[in-house]
């Protein structure tokens, strides 16, 4: 009986309307998904995978488009702000707009970037973690993580400091959108937040034009510069612009915010953290694996596809479910179980394929030296109440986590 159960709840599991406490816990579901239906149909024409190695080859299949116009045009409203964003950016778009982007981007975001960068955000981690100290409640997201990635996006592309207020706000409201029921209050916000986000960028890529920066370390100038195959459009040049700043701090404020959740349940793990910091790198990767940021993630199908013994039509809509795929038990062992030294990881927390995440390395380091200075600094760093968690599906992370420094 209990079984037929488990199929007959795998069977009716709807992503628009999930059951109660999922939000909160969504392991549960997605063990009984990927046992009872780990190709499981949402609607006609559209599917859910659970299992990891489905996942990964939809990944890596070159017939899987990342473009989101035909999904996006009923959801966002073709002509909306909000639809220009989303069907403009890198992360939704195909080659050759793809190439020329992404190319254009990892030239700025190179190992030498990246190494540049770690003074600088070593003495911003110090400095939030000085300041922590004066807070009589402190809380590790409102207070720390959400205000690590601003700051560091906002420095790759150069802007000013005292300019970089609306910036969070924008990227939540346009990321909002993602979720798989927008409702109308929510689009509307997500329309203002692009609408306001392009006048502001405007000016500062006028200013830009007329300052150059040195594209060595300045991603706007260098997107402004183009390459051997020309600029970018100016809509696609102020998109991009977007969904860096967005993509930057919603996957590297909930990392460093989860991790920071998951260390604090998982005390035995965090204690093991502060006697062997040398843990850090392999730390990331397991809190990456643990609580992925990015849960959902979305393909449209070009060609037939064989998954998990089936054959998808092509114009079939994937929606890859990461979180289920990190916690597949046919691939990490015990995958329920907090392990920092955990390896192999072959975690799809940033994706794979030509699609794979291009800040990946920058949100690394990120986390590794907001966590790892962290506990360097308050060992003794406890959790303080309950901590409030952010309610969307396709995003996992955590509006606020008050905590005691110890």
């Amino acid at each position: 009986m209990l079984d037929i159960d488990a199929r007959d709840a795998a069977r009716a599991f709807s992503l628009t309307q999930p059951p109660p406490g999922f939000i909160d816990d969504p392991y549960p579901c997605y063990a009984l998904l990927r046992e009872h239906a780990p190709l499981h149909e949402l609607a006609p024409g559209s599917v859910l995978l659970t299992r990891h190695n489905d996942v990964l080859a939809v990944y890596r299949s070159p017939h899987a488009s990342s473009d989101k116009k035909l999904e996006f045009a009923p959801r966002l409203g073709v002509g909306s702000p909000i639809y220009e964003h989303h069907t403009s950016s890198l992360v939704f778009s195909d080659p050759p707009l793809h190439t020329r982007v992404r190319r254009l981007l990892m030239g700025a975001l190179n190992q030498r970037a990246i190494a540049r960068m770690e003074a600088g955000l070593v003495t911003l981690v110090d400095g939030l973690l000085a300041r922590l100290a004066e807070l009589p409640a402190p809380d590790l997201i409102e207070d720390f993580a959400a205000r690590i990635p601003v700051e560091v996006i906002g420095n790759l592309l150069a802007v000013p400091h005292a300019e970089r207020g609306p910036l969070r706000d924008w990227s939540l409201a346009i990321l909002s959108a993602l979720e798989p029921a927008p409702g109308p209050a929510l689009l509307a916000r997500a329309n203002t937040a692009v609408s306001e986000f392009l006048v502001y960028l405007r000016k500062l890529v006028d200013e830009r034009r007329r300052h150059p920066g040195d594209p060595e370390s300045d991603v706007l100038t260098r997107l402004l510069q183009g390459d051997a195959d020309g600029a970018l459009s100016e809509t696609e040049l102020l998109h991009n612009c977007i969904f860096l700043l967005n993509a930057g701090h919603e996957t590297t404020s909930n990392l460093i915010g989860n991790g920071m959740h998951a260390l604090l349940r998982h005390r035995g793990e965090l204690d093991r953290l502060v006697a062997e910091p040398g843990l850090i790198t392999t730390a990331v990767e397991e809190l990456l694996r643990y609580e992925s940021p990015l849960q959902l993630n979305n393909r449209r199908l070009t060609a037939p596809l064989a998954v998990g013994g089936h054959e998808l039509p092509a114009g079939t809509f994937v929606t890859l479910c990461i979180g289920a795929a990190n916690r597949d038990p046919a691939v990490f062992t015990d995958p329920g179980h907090l392990d920092l030294a955990r390896k192999p990881n072959n975690h799809l927390a940033f994706g794979q394929g030509a699609h794979a995440c291009s800040g990946m390395n920058v949100a690394r380091l990120e986390a590794r030296i907001a966590i790892g200075r962290l506990l360097a600094r308050y060992p003794g760093i406890t959790a303080v109440g309950e901590p409030e968690r952010d309610r969307r599906v396709r995003f996992r992370g955590l509006r606020q986590l008050p905590v005691s420094l110890g």
